[in-house]
């Protein structure tokens, strides 16, 4: 699995984006316990915000338990992921990144989800919310068998 990112990941950086870009590389390399820990004990996790097949409620995964079943449910289910950020704005202790999410998933298939990634750490540098903001519809307009 392979990061793409366009920020100088070299450089030093806000908390808020250096927090995301841990998570993302983690996510690509299918690195469950070390994605995990780099949540607050308390985190939250939308994605995406709101209701949706992944959190019916739209109340979120809370904690490192509902993260961890998030991972299952959603991250575990995906061959791989490519990220590309196609800008970044980090204030405070957050950062909000725009771009495409490209996962690959099984049978051949491959869905480019657009979307804002807000993430917010706390003074350690740990992420207390990640919202995602992208919708369904869109994402799966762009569904396609790339290989069989």
């Amino acid at each position: 699995m392979g990061v793409s990112v366009c920020w100088d990941v070299e450089a030093e950086q806000p908390p808020a984006r250096a927090a995301s870009w841990r998570s993302m590389n983690a996510t690509c390399r299918g690195a469950k316990d070390e994605w995990l820990a780099l949540f607050a004990p308390d985190a939250v996790v939308e994605d995406p915000v709101g209701p949706s097949m992944f959190d019916e409620e739209g109340r979120g995964h809370h904690g490192h338990d509902g993260i961890s079943a998030f991972w299952d449910l959603t991250i575990a289910k995906v061959e791989r992921f490519e990220f590309v950020i196609k800008d970044s704005f980090a204030a405070g202790d957050e950062v909000a990144n725009v771009g495409t999410i490209t996962t690959y998933l099984p049978g051949g298939y491959r869905v480019d989800t657009d979307g804002v990634f807000v993430y917010r750490v706390n003074g350690e540098g740990l992420v207390l919310s990640m919202r995602a903001f992208w919708e369904t519809d869109r994402a799966m307009a762009t569904a396609r068998q790339v290989s069989g």
